[in-house]
């Protein structure tokens, strides 16, 4: 008997014991998600573009319900993977919650970086883009202040423009697992130690870091579970439609990565990871030295418990250097990915932020 015949298998089938055929089932239908699902829609939150440089565009999100807040928020994403992590889907969006509550929200996408892109610097990102971005949301929203809110590397960038851009009126900044002390960085540290990785020679070979060698650094801080957990995990649970959703939308993300852009890159590792140069005070950007103690704006510092990427010492250190008066550290029960998408994000994430804004944003 072949087991093409769907008949004749669909009758061997009803002869096995119950909990094959689950298993079966499961499995077929994991099947039909990695090869033959369409990907799902994201960044369903409705906006529109009011500024661009490069391949760089400001969105303002748009809302039929008026604002109830004065202060606007700028959200600013790393420069690798697409910030619509922060808008992934209908329900589990951060942007569509902050929206709902009456914030006037905007978001700073850099695009994706070409091959004539490979010499741009940390430098420009920080002095060039995220200032312009800030001034522009301050003209449209007609407001004396505004808030920002950095996720990941995206925070790192921010708390250094917030250091070097006193003048500008940054009310409230909140850092969602964002890094900022390299001196223990566990497995990066290892991967990254100058002994052994040559950034220079990465840099000059490749130009533009694609962006499946950064996904691959990730993944392996935990090969077993990053490299393999996710299938496994389908087959486990492919008959219940909503994980299904869920994981279509997660590895959706996390494989449309962006190239980073190789003398940013450059800097990120060597002065970042190699040298911990922005905890010691010791960063330069463009010739201005980098004092995180000139910053002074309202800071709520977000670490995720089950980060390894940005482990909870690395975020929490910030606290101690800045020379903010109203300032605040939560660690959530999350991870860095988890900490803005999923259940806990939700429930947890959303308010702890929501919350925090609204008492200073009137």
């Amino acid at each position: 008997m072949s087991i093409t015949d769907s008949r004749e298998w669909k009758q061997l089938m009803e002869t096995v014991p119950n909990e094959f055929q689950q298993s079966y089932s499961r499995l077929t239908r994991a099947m039909e998600v990695v090869t033959s699902d369409p990907d799902p829609e994201v960044g369903l939150t409705p906006k529109e573009v009011i500024w661009t440089k490069n391949k760089a565009k400001l969105y303002r999100y748009v809302s039929d319900q008026p604002k109830k807040f004065n202060v606007p928020l700028l959200l600013v994403y790393a420069l690798i993977n697409k910030p619509y992590i922060l808008d992934l889907t209908k329900g589990d969006s951060l942007v569509e919650y902050l929206v709902n509550r009456g914030f006037d929200v905007y978001l700073l996408d850099w695009g994706t970086p070409g091959y004539e892109d490979k010499k741009m610097k940390l430098d420009d990102y920080i002095l060039d883009y995220i200032p312009r971005a800030v001034r522009k949301v301050l003209r449209t929203s007609n407001s004396d202040n505004v808030s920002i809110l950095g996720y990941c590397m995206g925070g790192t960038l921010t708390s250094i423009f917030a250091a070097l851009h006193s003048e500008l009126p940054v009310r409230n900044l909140i850092f969602m697992t964002s890094p900022f002390d390299f001196e223990e960085t566990g497995l990066y540290g290892s991967f990254l130690d100058e002994r052994y990785f040559d950034i220079d020679n990465v840099v000059e070979t490749l130009g533009l870091i694609p962006p499946e060698m950064i996904d691959f650094g990730n993944k392996m801080l935990k090969p077993t579970t990053n490299f393999y957990g996710p299938y496994v995990s389908l087959v486990d649970r492919a008959d219940n439609e909503k994980f299904v959703r869920n994981w279509k939308l997660m590895q959706k993300w996390v494989s449309d990565g962006v190239p980073f852009p190789g003398e940013a890159y450059r800097q990120w590792i060597r002065d970042f990871y190699q040298n911990n140069k922005l905890i010691k005070g010791e960063l330069v950007i463009r010739g201005r030295k980098v004092n995180l103690e000139n910053i002074t704006a309202n800071v709520l510092n977000l670490s995720a418990e089950r980060d390894h990427i940005a482990q909870p010492h690395q975020v929490e250190a910030l606290m101690d250097v800045i020379s903010s008066k109203d300032k605040e550290y939560v660690s959530l029960p999350t991870g860095h990915v988890s900490v803005t998408f999923g259940s806990k994000a939700v429930k947890l994430t959303y308010p702890t932020v929501g919350d925090w804004l609204e008492k200073r944003s009137m």
